[in-house]
C-alpha cells in the first residue's frame, strides 16, 4: 500500500494528493495531526532518511522556536521536537514499495510510479 504523510492545510501535500488521484493510484493519507507520529515510525523514516532532511527549517513552526531549541541540534533533539510539533516535519513523505521518498515534484513521482510522461 501506497502511503502519503503530512498535513492537510499544507500546499505541497495537496498537490501530491491530487496528482496520485489524477493518477488513479490508490493511496493511503495519514495526516500527522490528526492521526499523530509514533517515536517507531519517525524511526522508520529516519531508516532511509537523514534527521537533517526530515527536519523542516524553512517552516513557521521552525522559526517560531526558541533559539535554544534550534541551537546544536542533534539528531535526539530534532526527533522530540518533530515528535512534539509534527509540523516540523518535511512534506510529503512517501512511502511506496518500502521504500521513502521526500517532498514532491510531478517529475520524480512519474520515476518513483514507472509512468511515463
Amino acid at each position: 500500500m501506497t502511503r502519503i504523510y503530512g498535513i492537510k492545510n499544507c500546499d505541497t501535500i495537496k498537490k501530491a494528493r491530487k496528482w496520485l488521484e489524477q493518477q488513479q493510484l490508490p493511496h493511503q493519507y495519514i495526516d500527522y495531526r490528526q492521526d499523530g507520529i509514533s517515536a517507531a515510525l519517525l524511526a522508520e523514516f529516519m531508516q532511509q532518511l537523514q534527521w537533517q532532511q526530515l527536519l523542516n527549517t524553512k517552516g513557521t513552526t521552525y522559526r517560531a522556536l526558541p533559539d535554544p531549541d534550534k541551537d546544536n541540534m542533534t539528531a535526539e533533539k530534532a526527533v522530540a521536537l518533530m515528535l512534539a510539533q509534527p509540523a516540523l516535519i518535511k512534506r510529503p513523505v512517501l512511502e511506496h514499495n518500502g521504500t521513502f521518498h521526500l517532498g514532491f515534484s510531478e517529475q520524480n513521482y512519474q520515476t518513483i510510479f514507472g509512468i511515463s510522461a
